[in-house]
């Protein structure tokens, strides 16, 4: 019923790249959603549904997008090429469309924490001589932090269960690119019941712990 040690390279590397993204997408999420959510400008409405738009688009027109991104032929796939990068069907691929499909999900967490902060706060700490940094790192992110770990979690989680734009730019190579849902895929397609229903089980069961956390997490902070 379980699979050999030999073949969790799925879930190593699903870890790895569902890690990664959610790095990128704290060190760039955080600072946009505390930019957005403070600083109102032409166009604002216009950039916010671009940011959230791959929540609502299906996987296979992300990864087609990323494609035409980082492909042989792709604007940034060119000048990859040039300088003897290339990204199609590599791990790195893979941590580039867990990063997309995450990165909603952090930022939308993260500028609803952010606009929840009392300004006030922030104003007090101005007029006793702070600087902006130390404002933000001593102020606004603690009393932001619960809804941006929340984020995080499930930006975490949506990394991991990425599929279809993963299978696009970085394909199914064992050991390299295959993910757990991309395993998942073509274990069934191959037949491989025990593989797929033990990478099944792993997948449902982390998920279905990380939500209940989060909502455990999220009760204990409202007390």
């Amino acid at each position: 019923m379980f699979i050999e040690l030999s073949d969790w390279s799925p879930v190593l590397l699903s870890l790895k790249t569902a890690l990664i993204a959610v790095i990128i997408v704290i060190l760039f999420g955080l600072p946009l959603s505390r930019l957005m959510a403070r600083w109102e400008f032409p166009g604002k409405d216009l950039l916010e549904a671009a940011i959230t738009l791959p929540m609502v688009l299906p996987p296979s027109v992300i990864g087609y997008g990323l494609l035409m991104l980082i492909g042989k032929n792709g604007f940034l796939g060119k000048i990859l090429a040039n300088m003897g990068i290339s990204l199609i069907f590599t791990w790195w691929a893979a941590v580039l469309a867990a990063t997309v499909v995450a990165f909603p999900l952090m930022y939308q967490s993260a500028k609803a924490a952010f606009k929840s902060v009392d300004v006030n706060y922030e104003k007090a700490a101005r007029t006793l001589g702070a600087g902006e940094v130390r404002i933000f790192l001593t102020i606004t992110l603690p009393l932001a932090w619960p809804g941006i770990v929340a984020g995080l979690v499930l930006s975490f989680a949506r990394a991991l269960g990425e599929f279809g734009a993963t299978l696009m730019v970085a394909g199914n190579i064992p050991g390299k690119t295959s993910t757990i849902p991309v395993a998942i895929f073509f274990a069934v397609d191959a037949g491989d019941d025990a593989t797929a229903r033990t990478l099944v089980a792993i997948v449902t069961v982390f998920s279905f712990l990380v939500i209940f956390w989060v909502n455990r997490w999220a009760k204990r902070q409202n007390y």
